[in-house]
């Protein structure tokens, strides 16, 4: 499974912007995918998930501000992130679980800045 993320970059406090990724490769089905990030200093940390099922499931610090939505057919996943905060400066990994495996498939991550 080949998770490639785009739509990071630059934006001021209380701007927004949208993440999105897709799976690719052959043979699976996905359970799970998710959006984590890593700030400087600060270890990993979930920040959204998305089942095929269509549970979310979201951080604390990004509830009524950031939306996961998700496309079973097309494999993909986004993220939608509005008022944007200088603490959600990180970088945003993609993430993929897939039915019948334990395995953590990750994107490369991609920037986001949030300047005030």
């Amino acid at each position: 499974v080949q998770l490639q993320a785009s739509g990071g970059g630059l934006v001021q406090a209380g701007g927004s912007l949208r993440l999105s990724c897709a799976a690719s490769g052959s043979g699976f089905s996905i359970a799970r995918m998710g959006w984590y990030r890593r700030a400087p200093g600060i270890e990993r940390e979930l920040v959204a998930t998305i089942t095929s099922g269509g549970s979310t499931h979201y951080a604390d610090s990004v509830k009524g501000r950031f939306t996961i939505s998700g496309d079973n057919f097309k494999n993909t996943v986004s993220l939608q992130m509005n008022s944007l905060k200088r603490e959600d400066t990180a970088v945003y990994y993609c993430n993929a679980e897939v039915i019948g495996s334990t395995m953590h498939y990750w994107g490369k991550g991609t920037l986001v800045t949030v300047s005030s």
